[in-house]
């Protein structure tokens, strides 16, 4: 395919895009007609390079073809741009290639593309906006035919390789989009070339420098890679013919690994080009499953593995259908990654998704694609567009961790996801209910992260709980909506509560009475505000006294005269805004809410009382009628930084770092550990509160072992 790739990218001419088209697709008379549909649709169409528009969906159908997409897809590719830039109607699209290809096509011109005044220069932090809300149109218009998302990432394929005709300006937003949209996609379907592929567009206009350095090195060193890979490859086709293997029966092919996967090794290892261990790889095809073992078992015999290294994805596979063997081992002291997989196991792991119409019946497994649906429930659950973007991230793009129930069935994970994250993952209600967790039979709290392997039990309760203080640290998309719908749910019930209980201390008339008021002035939908908003709260005060005054039948149940103006006081960092005067504050000893989280206050004579908004005791206290103050949280005077920082795995390296951060009065609020196998370095993200006399700026580490890669202001 690789040839393929090449010979796509360089195409610039319609006859040699036909040429192309014709040996890839049969006589099938409607793809035929689909290509004069398109010829005729777009003539007189040039894109920015000079070339005829229309060659570029005539190469994307032809990709589609080469990853075994069906005629619809192939229809769908030469016509996925017609709607839009043609006088063709989507009726026109039915009438003639019929309503399947018409779902496609609709859902591709849904995708529509980020637009030049769209797009936001790539230094600032709002351009994940047009990434996320990309990403949300691509899995609005796949709800109704999945197809949709590999026609997609060909048309985003051949896009690339156009770039060059664009500025250096948009080559690098867009190759920004395609990083954060479209390869996550592609990884996630299990197309690993088109995901390669724009993975090392990508990086060619994003980190240039560093692209062609690599491309440098490798070019440098092919010959002698070239040599020591071929000389390997003879050594293992002799071993297997020697142990049983016919000849004819396997295939062994050598690769280098892609440059952008090389870049993010040097990245989280903090290592040279020189030093990246598994630089080389082989890949070992064979017939059957139990051949795969037979083959890995003459390596690990006849060379010395890194046995850290070995990962069994045909007995475990990956979510996204990944099946292999995987081990390292040492030949004439070079390190070299092996892959061991059947020839089916290949097409899987080559095609993907798209590998199940063109291979039909193979022995690879089918993709799972709940975490499509997960994250297009996520999307319509969230209004939160950064939200929405991490759920992307760590939905899509994190490596997997295989994990069993104690029936021993197996659950992939991402990397860091926790026994809540696993919980959820099992069934809703398990998550919502869980009480108790046990890790291999010992019992351990909910956000214990789990590795490879383990067995986990999760006792269930009658009632749920809605740990919404967790939410932030659950890994998995699934776990995450549905503890924030659940927690969204109960806050607007508590909301409503505590703002009928705010209304019932300021007029401290009767409950009956308060309601009635209420329902004349239709307020009752929009109870729930005056515990979230003061100048909703005050808005709200004056139509009910309005209201109480106008219909008391001449005996006043309040004061026309009162004025019921809402009075504001500081109490460091809260604000309390009330009616009456409040001389105290402090913090219930039940929930202790943390900066930032909801919160209620309950009225105590002239003390405030401060508990979490989901506190039971509060819950309980409001639900008896006890007198409640509307209460919020104060300007914060600090500025919070997200960092990245690199510590050499070494002894005492993270302690020094702390104190470092102490000794400038720098709060450590979060911290996270990637989880790099076999790093010499470690990599934290780590997030700051930075006191108003400080500026990131100052942050210079002494030692040596610390390094500041990056830092970004949390708004």
């Amino acid at each position: 395919m690789d040839k393929l790739l090449k010979s796509i990218s360089s195409i610039k001419e319609l006859d040699s895009a036909i040429e192309l088209f014709k040996k890839f697709n049969s006589k099938n008379l409607k793809v035929f007609e689909a290509l004069e549909f398109a010829i005729r649709a777009h003539e007189g169409e040039f894109r920015k390079s000079g070339e005829e528009y229309v060659i570029h969906p005539i190469l994307v159908a032809v990709l589609i073809r080469s990853i075994g997409g069906d005629d619809e897809m192939v229809i769908s590719g030469l016509l996925h741009d017609v709607v839009e830039d043609t006088d063709c109607s989507i009726e026109d699209i039915e009438r003639l290639f019929g309503g399947s290809v018409k779902t496609l096509v609709d859902g591709l011109t849904k995708i529509t593309e980020i637009r030049d005044d769209e797009l936001l220069p790539s230094s600032a932090n709002k351009k994940i906006i047009s990434s996320a809300l990309s990403f949300r149109k691509i899995l609005i218009s796949s709800i109704d035919d999945v197809r949709v998302l590999v026609v997609k990432l060909c048309d985003r394929l051949h896009n690339m390789y156009t770039l060059n005709a664009l500025t250096p300006s948009k080559q690098k937003r867009i190759s920004e989009e395609t990083l954060v949209v479209y390869v996550p996609i592609a990884h996630r379907l299990g197309i690993s070339k088109i995901k390669n592929s724009l993975e090392d567009i990508c990086f060619k206009y994003l980190f240039r420098e560093k692209y062609n350095e690599i491309s440098y090195f490798l070019e440098s060193n092919m010959q002698q890679f070239q040599l020591k890979l071929n000389n390997f490859i003879d050594d293992l086709q002799k071993l297997m013919l020697k142990n049983g293997f016919i000849d004819g029966s396997f295939e062994i092919e050598s690769r280098i690994k892609h440059k952008y996967s090389i870049y993010l090794k040097l990245q989280r290892k903090g290592v040279s080009i020189e030093e990246v261990l598994d630089l080389l790889a082989l890949r070992v095809f064979v017939k059957d499953p139990i051949d795969c073992y037979q083959v890995l078992g003459l390596i690990h015999q006849s060379y010395k593995p890194l046995i850290t290294r070995f990962k069994d994805y045909i007995s475990i596979p990956k979510e996204n259908g990944y099946q292999t063997l995987h081990t390292s081992v040492f030949n004439n002291a070079q390190i070299f990654e092996v892959q061991i997989r059947t020839f089916d196991m290949h097409k899987s792991a080559t095609y993907g998704l798209a590998s199940h119409w063109k291979y039909k019946g193979h022995d690879g497994l089918s993709p799972n694609l709940k975490w499509l649906d997960e994250l297009k429930q996520h999307s319509e659950s969230s209004s939160d567009i950064d939200e929405l973007l991490d759920a992307t991230r760590k939905g899509l793009y994190s490596a997997d961790i295989a994990v069993f129930s104690p029936q021993g069935k197996i659950f992939a994970l991402p990397r860091g996801a926790t026994v809540l994250d696993f919980a959820f993952a099992v069934h809703t209600e398990v998550g919502l209910c869980a009480k108790e967790a046990y890790v291999n039979k010992r019992k351990v709290p909910f956000l214990t992260q789990l590795k490879n392997g383990d067995i986990v039990r999760v006792v269930t309760g009658e009632k749920e709980i809605p740990r919404c203080s967790w939410v932030n640290s659950v890994r998995t998309s699934k776990a995450k909506t549905a503890m924030v719908y659940v927690c969204r749910q109960k806050t607007k019930e508590m909301n409503n509560l505590i703002g009928r209980n705010i209304l019932l201390t300021i007029f401290n008339i009767s409950e009956k009475n308060l309601f009635r008021a209420i329902d004349r002035e239709n307020l009752s939908k929009k109870l729930y505000l005056c515990a979230t908003s003061d100048s909703y709260l005050q808005e709200y005060i004056y139509k009910i006294k309005k209201s109480i005054i106008s219909n008391s039948m001449f005996i006043p149940i309040i004061s026309p005269l009162k004025s019921f103006k809402l009075k504001e006081k500081n109490f460091d960092n809260i604000s309390v805004i009330g009616v009456n005067n409040y001389s105290k504050l402090s913090f219930d000893y039940c929930c202790h809410p943390k900066m930032g989280d909801d919160i209620v206050g309950l009225r105590r004579s002239s003390e405030v009382i401060v508990h979490h908004k989901l506190c039971l005791s509060a819950k309980k206290m409001l639900e008896e009628s006890h007198k409640a103050v509307f209460v919020k949280w104060g300007v914060e005077k600090e500025d919070r930084y997200k960092l990245i920082v690199s510590i050499e795995n070494k002894k005492g390296a993270l302690a020094n770092l702390l104190q470092y951060l102490a000794k400038m009065d720098i709060d450590l609020l979060n911290i996270e550990l990637s989880h790099e196998e076999d790093s010499l370095v470690s990599y934290f993200e780590i997030t700051v509160k930075l006191p108003k006399h400080r500026k990131i700026e100052e942050l210079q580490f002494k030692d040596k072992r610390c390094k500041l890669i990056y830092s970004s202001l949390v708004e």
